[in-house]
């Protein structure tokens, strides 16, 4: 009998292209998180491309500096430069969240 995550087509994963089943939050292969589906704005969720410098429904930037490198990179999961994944940790509540924000999205505190 095939589970779940075996039913339907395989697809590419965004980091590695080997292809994992069409439900995967993470990479079998690779380990990386949001392997499949569009890029989305992390601000209003539209859609957006890899290459662009802002999203073209709420005007977000769509550069940052990594953390880790210190290089600016686009705003999706890894690091382009270095590959760390591209979280910050409030030092509050210890909530792991995507950079981006000034505020804690569990406790809304300053992430600074």
């Amino acid at each position: 009998m095939a589970t779940q995550s075996a039913l339907g087509y395989k697809h590419p994963c965004r980091y590695c292209e080997k292809l994992v089943p069409p439900n995967s939050n993470v990479c079998p292969f690779c380990g990386k998180v949001n392997p499949l589906g569009p890029l989305r704005c992390p601000k209003c969720k539209n859609p957006i491309q890899r290459d662009w410098k802002k999203c073209s429904n709420c005007g977000l930037s769509l550069e940052i500096t990594c953390p880790k490198c210190g290089k600016v990179t686009f705003f999706g999961n890894y690091c382009d430069h270095c590959g760390a994944c591209l979280v910050v940790i409030c030092p509050h509540c210890k909530t792991e969240q995507p950079l981006g924000s000034d505020k804690c999205i569990k406790c809304g505190k300053l992430l600074k």
